[in-house]
This record gives C-alpha cells, structure tokens and sequence, in this order.
C-alpha cells in the first residue's frame, strides 16, 4: 500500500468557528510521496512521455531518505539498535552508534534519522565527494571519515567495517548488501509510481548506486505489469554493469565500481551508459528549460530517458525517470 504520512489533527471550536491544525510529529513521516512531472520541455517533440519522480522534495533532500528510515527501522525492529534516547539504558544495552560507507546521500538521509533519534552517526566517503555533502553531514550531527578518492567506494566500505570492528556498540546498515534497502522502495516509491499513474507506466529508468532503487521499484512494477521495461543507466568510463571494467568517473553517487549485492540483475532489460559530460550537459538543460535543479546522476538517469523516450517503438509509451537529489549539492562541481 502507499506510504501515509501520519499527522495529528487538532479541532478548536469557539464561537462555532472549527480550526483545524495538521502537522507532522516525525521526521519520518514527511519522507516519500514526491511528485510525478512530465518533463513539458525537455522532451518535448519526442514519441514517448517522459515523467520525472523528483526525490529531492524528501527532508533530506534525496531518495535516500526512504533507504536510511527503512534501514534503521529493521534494525530497531531486529535488536540491532535501540530506540529513543541515547541516555536511556535499553538504547545503550543494544547499540547506539550508526557506521556506514556513503557517497553521502544516504549519509544525509542517515544523519538526520540519527539526529532525530539520538543515535551517533560515523559515515565514511571517498575524499572526491562534493563538498556541499561533507558539509551537510557535519551540519546534521554526522562524524564525517573521508578516505581515498583514488580507492572509490571500495575504499569508504572498507573503512566503515574497520570501525565498525572496533566501536563498541556499532552497527552498519551496508546498504549496498542490506535487503532493506530494496525493501524500502518496493513498500513506497513503487507505489506511489503506480498510484499517480494508474499504472500506467512503460518504462522504468535509474541509473544505478547501490541497486536498491531499480531493484524494488523494478521488481513491483513488473509484478504488474510483466512487459514493463527496466532501464539501467551507468557510467560510461566505469561500465562493469555491462560487463566493463571500473574506472573514475564524475557521476557522483552511482557507479561504485563493482556489482552491489542487492542488485537484481534478472530484472534490467537493457542498460545504457552515460558519460559524466553528457551527464552534466543534460542536468544544465534541466535547469535552462525546465526550472529544475537536479544533480549530476539525474542527468545521466534523463539523458537515457530522452533516448528511450525518442525511440519509435516508445511512441505514446510512460517513461518514468528517477531524479535521486537537488543540484544544490554540486555548486561546488564542474556541473554548475
């Protein structure tokens, strides 16, 4: 079922006036049901429809916010950390510090369920990440560890465990083999895909991180519609997906140079790969045309969207394209 966002509603009756106050009383329930745009512009001309799922409206500013809620959710529900305060003895006795590898989306998103929670966050990332995300870490409570640049995701994976070994108390979502984090986008994002277009969705484009996003959306959508095509997208100078060899690339937060766990390759029908220039290039088109101000894996995730969307086989098709997180946090980057 679609996502709820739970709020509390409160009547006050004077003088046969009724005010009604509705407001969030969690973080986590203004995560998920982010809009659907048709990409008026942009693919205009085109024989199929471009929808954009733009992420960014979750609080922390990407779809990575549905990764880190359903990731410490489980791990609350499984004993692994505790709920409520840090100072209260039943968080203590089952864990209380939070380590994770990130790019630093799900770091945001990890950093601001921790903060809400009261658990201490330590996140890893390669040194080349943007300095906008380092930044937004720190700002949310976050220990920020940055390891080599040269090393990609490999290496931040490779710290986080180290740590993890050696603090007390620790526990690691390892969203690139966590069963959670697909978990998270079947229960929410593929819903409300389905829901705001009545299912009336052909094809399905993502460009791919941990795998956790095109897995669980892929997988529900194809439940449902068995000829629904899925669309991963990929750097160019690191296409192990396509069976290349890794490489560094400018597409922040994809491509971590191997094949994530929770990946389910079963269900891509074609994989396109996208160069960081053509990447950048059509993320700037984004903001000249359409208003939007997306960041660099959203113009790669678009720019196979606009070709699957100009193929005469996709005339009057849906393409539904996943915009992951704001170009805000590339102002720093070549892509602006």
């Amino acid at each position: 079922m679609p996502a709820v966002i739970k709020l509390y509603s409160i009547c006050k009756i004077k003088a046969m006036d009724v005010i009604i106050l509705s407001f969030a009383y969690d973080i986590k329930h203004l995560i998920g049901n982010t809009p659907l745009y048709e990409l008026s512009h942009y693919g205009s001309g085109l024989p199929g429809r471009i929808l954009a799922k733009l992420e960014y409206f979750n609080p922390g500013g990407s779809i990575k916010d549905r990764v880190a809620l359903g990731m410490i959710e489980q791990a609350e529900k499984n004993g692994l950390l505790g709920g409520g305060s840090v100072n209260d003895n039943a968080h203590a006795a089952a864990g209380s510090v939070v380590i994770e590898p990130t790019s630093g989306n799900t770091g945001i998103g990890l950093a601001m369920v921790c903060s809400a929670r009261g658990y201490r966050c330590i996140l890893c990332m390669p040194e080349t990440m943007s300095v906008e995300r380092q930044n937004l870490l720190r700002a949310l409570g976050a220990e920020v560890v940055l390891t080599s640049g040269a090393e990609g995701m490999s290496g931040a994976i490779a710290k986080a465990a180290e740590l993890a070994r050696q603090i007390p108390g620790a526990f690691m979502p390892a969203q690139f083999d966590n069963p959670a984090n697909p978990a998270a986008h079947r229960a929410t994002t593929a819903e409300e895909i389905w829901r705001d277009t009545a299912g009336h969705v052909d094809v399905l484009v993502s460009a791919v991180g941990t795998g956790g996003t095109i897995t669980g959306i892929g997988e529900t959508l194809k439940e449902r519609n068995p000829a629904l095509q899925v669309v991963a997208v990929e750097p160019a100078e690191s296409p192990v997906l396509s069976g290349g060899k890794p490489g560094p690339h400018k597409i922040q937060g994809i491509g971590a140079g191997f094949v994530p766990r929770v990946l389910n390759v079963a269900i891509l029908d074609e994989i396109i790969k996208v160069t960081g220039d053509q990447a950048m290039e059509a993320a700037r088109c984004l903001a000249r045309e359409e208003g939007l101000l997306v960041g660099i894996s959203s113009g790669a995730a678009v720019y196979a969207a606009k070709e699957l969307a100009g193929r005469e086989q996709n005339r009057g098709r849906t393409v539904v394209v996943i915009f992951p997180d704001t170009g805000e946090r590339y102002l720093s980057t070549e892509l602006f």
